[in-house]
């Protein structure tokens, strides 16, 4: 039993120790991002989809698909061609790290527009 004790007091004593990491700096090329997406991820325009939270495999392989002409849609291919694979990285992070824009917001851009107009 002490044995136990003993392991599991080593395996989480760097979790007790280690604090919050450090804020994540702003990517270079979020300039790009916010008009359309917001720079914390939660669109203001309706059609655009909320970034905020999503999967940043997810938004690394959407941003090297708009870059490379798999995906289509203007204006992401335009802009998508102007970033490095390193800027793509650092925009998955920040977007992936800034929470989930259905649980801060609760709707979609244009969602209370919709609804209303199918009453």
């Amino acid at each position: 039993m002490r044995r136990i004790f003993l392991f599991s007091a080593m395996a989480f004593a760097p979790l007790a120790v280690a604090g919050p990491a450090a804020p994540l700096a702003k990517p270079a090329k979020l300039g790009q991002c916010v008009a359309c997406h917001g720079e914390d991820g939660r669109s203001r325009v309706a059609g655009t989809p909320h970034l905020a939270g999503q999967d940043e495999t997810y938004l690394v392989n959407a941003l090297g698909a708009y870059r490379n002409g798999k995906r289509q849609a203007q204006p992401m291919n335009s802009l998508a061609n102007t970033l490095q694979p390193r800027d793509i990285a650092a925009l998955a992070k920040w977007y992936a790290a800034q929470g989930s824009a259905s649980a801060a917001r609760g709707k979609t851009p244009g969602a209370a527009k919709a609804q209303g107009a199918s009453r």
